[in-house]
């Protein structure tokens, strides 16, 4: 498992094509004052249609990311799958106890997600331990392989994780995950805690309802304790999400090839689908036209293509339905901002040792709120 340097360096004949279909867009019309209710608004796509072809540089960007991030790629050996391609970052902190920290994006992120946060972890603080920093492209996002035969799930997402740690010459490391990150951290501290996974962190805690066998205590705690308002809200702030905004997981999870077609296919499209999300899931947020057409890219010019990255709903969605404990040490941060959350009592853990409420942030909140 040879490491190898990476430089992003998007063929000049891809842009060019990327440049012919902008061209010959068509976008659709739009229900009057029809706002976001329906999904990403006309105006706000056609500007940012108008910047992609006219103004925005894809080669600063790229150059920019280039010094930004350190880069590399290495070969990792899946069981059953074969050998994967994977890309990531990889910093080592100059402090001298530095822990080693894998960071773990979701969808539609990429390891875009820890660039903001990624100079401030590797800095030495009073405040903060200092860490050697990992964030991996999930196999089948930016530029890692995809893996080419169905099954491949959550424990194959953990195991490229695990592999890829020891690789570095991390036997002992923490984790952090949002979105499928959480997913994935908490498989590796499952499978690889404690021996290599020591102890793990997420910003989208995630909450099994209660069961009267695997969680008694909470299971008798709801009989008897009556919800509080703020818990009925974030109940019905949940139904909200499922009933108008969660079409997307459902045919991610179902049926990817078939929107992969219109992904694939047409750059406004994908444009459209991922910017929905990046401004509903954010917290107010300000995003800049540049910096969407930034995170829109890699999934453009990824390496296997945009479609890849919808799989892993198809492969590892079931997973999100199983028991969340863990034994290692964890720890949540809460934002406002974040689509789906859960009571507090609902996430207590006997191994839950850190807990963070913050006034602003959402779903991407290690690029919306670094600090």
């Amino acid at each position: 498992m040879v490491e190898t340097s990476f430089q992003i360096s998007i063929p000049d004949a891809s842009i060019e094509a990327l440049q012919r279909k902008l061209a010959l867009t068509t976008l659709p019309d739009e229900l009057d004052d029809a706002g976001w209710a329906c999904g990403a608004p006309l105006a706000d796509i056609r500007r940012l249609v108008a910047r992609w072809k006219d103004g925005y540089d894809w080669r600063k960007h790229e150059a920019e990311l280039n010094a930004e991030l350190p880069q590399f790629t290495r070969d990792i050996e899946v069981e059953g799958f074969g050998t994967l391609n994977i890309h990531y970052v990889h910093q080592k902190s100059k402090v001298a106890d530095a822990i080693p920290l894998l960071f773990v994006h979701g969808w539609p992120g990429s390891f875009l997600e820890v660039r903001k946060i990624f100079p401030l972890l590797l800095e030495g603080s009073a405040d903060h331990p200092s860490f050697h920093v990992i964030a991996m492209s999930f196999p089948g996002f930016g530029f890692s392989e995809a893996p080419k035969t169905k099954g491949f799930g959550a424990n194959q997402y953990a195991e490229v994780g695990n592999k890829l740690m020891l690789a570095l010459g991390y036997d002992e490391y923490v984790t952090h995950g949002g979105d499928w990150g959480h997913l994935i951290t908490r498989r590796m501290a499952q499978l690889y805690g404690p021996k290599h996974s020591k102890a793990w962190h997420t910003n989208m805690p995630i909450a099994t309802p209660p069961h009267p066998t695997r969680t008694p205590l909470l299971f008798l705690s709801h009989l008897l304790v009556p919800s509080t308002r703020a818990e009925k809200a974030v109940f019905e702030r949940n139904a909200a999400f499922r009933a108008k905004d969660r079409a997307y997981f459902l045919l991610q999870s179902t049926k990817p090839q078939t929107l992969g077609y219109v992904l694939a296919d047409s750059p406004v499209g994908l444009l459209a689908w991922i910017y929905e999300k990046l401004v509903g899931w954010s917290d107010a947020y300000p995003w800049d036209d540049d910096e969407v057409l930034t995170w829109f890219s890699v999934y453009w010019f990824s390496r296997a293509g945009p479609t890849a990255s919808l799989r892993i709903y198809y492969e590892a969605a079931a997973s999100f339905e199983k028991d969340v404990a863990t034994k290692i040490p964890m720890g949540y941060s809460y934002f406002p901002g974040e689509p789906v959350t859960y009571p507090r009592r609902r996430l207590k853990a006997p191994n839950l040792v850190f807990e963070s409420q913050h006034e602003s942030g959402g779903h991407f909140a290690a690029y919306e709120k670094p600090q």
